[in-house]
């Protein structure tokens, strides 16, 4: 992921539809490059301009920029974090919309008890539970398959510390 370009995103406090506004580019495009993916040269340089820097620290994330402006260790966990907490957060929402609509709408109309309605309950019930996984990710409750497990499944690979 492109962590660079969301935060001097977030630190003009921008959308991203702001940010693909000003710089000419689909909103699609910005959520691309924050996601990580390939961008086109075009893309990148639009980016640099707005950011008023060069295409090389949009391009690669920030690992050439220089030592006075190079992203500390604890603002990209932050960073991290943050967007683990919003894709939860999405994640709840799209839960809670189809939930009310749904079992509101079949519910009302043929009773909770009857048999479509308690299989849409049990599909619900199923998918509460993988809320409850994302929220315990999301919220670093467990660390399994985290960023920091991945560091120290590499450090144990390699028998020392990640540079």
């Amino acid at each position: 992921m492109s962590i660079i370009v969301r935060k001097l995103r977030l630190q003009r406090g921008w959308t991203q539809e702001d940010l693909a506004r000003f710089a000419g580019l689909s909103v699609r495009s910005v959520q691309r490059v924050e996601r990580g993916q390939q961008s086109s040269l075009e893309t990148l340089k639009a980016l640099a301009a707005v950011f008023e820097t060069d295409v090389a620290t949009i391009g690669n994330g920030g690992q050439e920029m220089s030592d006075t402006t190079a992203m500390p260790e604890d603002e990209k966990e932050a960073l991290e974090y943050v967007a683990r907490l919003k894709g939860f957060y999405m994640h709840l929402f799209m839960y809670a919309v189809f939930a009310f609509f749904f079992l509101g709408m079949f519910g009302l109309k043929w009773g909770f008890t009857s048999p479509p309605v308690r299989l849409m309950l049990y599909a619900f019930a199923g998918w509460a539970i993988g809320l409850v996984i994302h929220a315990l990710h999301a919220y670093e409750v467990f660390d399994f398959l985290s960023p920091k497990w991945e560091r120290r499944m590499v450090e144990r690979r390699l028998g020392r510390k990640l540079n």
